[in-house]
């Protein structure tokens, strides 16, 4: 086997990520450049999605979440949002048993009720199969917008009745998508873009950012632990000066 890469080596006093996101972006683009349909660009990028889980579970990461259907998504052309929902139903179908395997726990960030009927029943069955998880939890942010999010959490606290002052980030937080999970530690976005694209606003307050032009179904397992590896070799000061960290 040809060596790897020495970005590749982790030292154990490198700080790995709890959680890293990822804003998977590029797939149509991908596909232009090769003169193909856009739906050959997403069917290639979720063998990238695939070979996320597999390195971020490699690598121990508690925490691994893909943005794969933004609700600004359904402003897409029918067909490809139809493509985009089978090849879904085809990732819980064909890993479903990976992820019993490793041990690895489903999450959605987003509003399933909108979804096609079919698309609705097979996730939750698969978020229901692999609730026992320990290893990894793998958030599939799925019909999400993070305004919709921050704008539903309020909503649930008003409908619980809390005070003024028992609103606080505890109990804002506790209202999330992403309730009783760490912030992102990292967030990885493809294809050369600059933008969090209204994904994980509140939880991305101290997050680290990478950015790459790689268009994301080229990558890989490689790139994955480049961006992890750069992630490694930062100095987080969470707004700290550097004489405070």
């Amino acid at each position: 086997a040809p060596k790897k890469p020495k970005s590749w080596r982790f030292k154990l006093s490198d700080q790995l990520p709890k959680h890293v996101a990822v804003i998977m972006d590029g797939n149509g683009r991908w596909a232009q450049m090769r003169d193909l349909p856009r739906h050959e660009g997403h069917r290639a990028g979720a063998k990238s999605a695939r070979a996320a889980v597999s390195a971020a579970h490699k690598l121990g990461l508690e925490h691994l979440t893909l943005y794969a259907f933004s609700t600004e998504n359904w402003s897409r052309p029918k067909e490809e949002v139809r493509f985009l929902f089978d090849l879904l139903l085809d990732f819980m179908k064909s890993e479903v048993s990976t992820l019993l395997e490793q041990s690895i726990r489903l999450q959605v960030l987003g509003e399933l009720s909108d979804l096609p009927q079919g698309v609705r029943q097979a996730v939750r069955q698969v978020i229901k199969r692999t609730s026992g998880g320990t290893e990894m939890t793998l958030n599939i942010a799925l019909n999400y917008s993070s305004r919709v999010e921050l704008i539903r959490a309020v909503r649930l606290m008003v409908e619980q009745g809390l005070s003024p002052d028992q609103v606080t980030s505890e109990a804002f937080e506790a209202n999330l998508y992403t309730a009783g999970q760490p912030d992102p530690d990292l967030i990885i976005r493809t294809s050369g873009e600059y933008r969090l694209s209204n994904f994980l606003l509140y939880q991305a307050a101290y997050s680290e950012f990478y950015f790459t032009d790689v268009l994301w179904p080229d990558f890989g397992e490689d790139e994955f632990n480049e961006a992890v590896k750069a992630y490694a070799e930062r100095n987080r000061r969470f707004g700290l000066t550097g004489e405070q960290v």
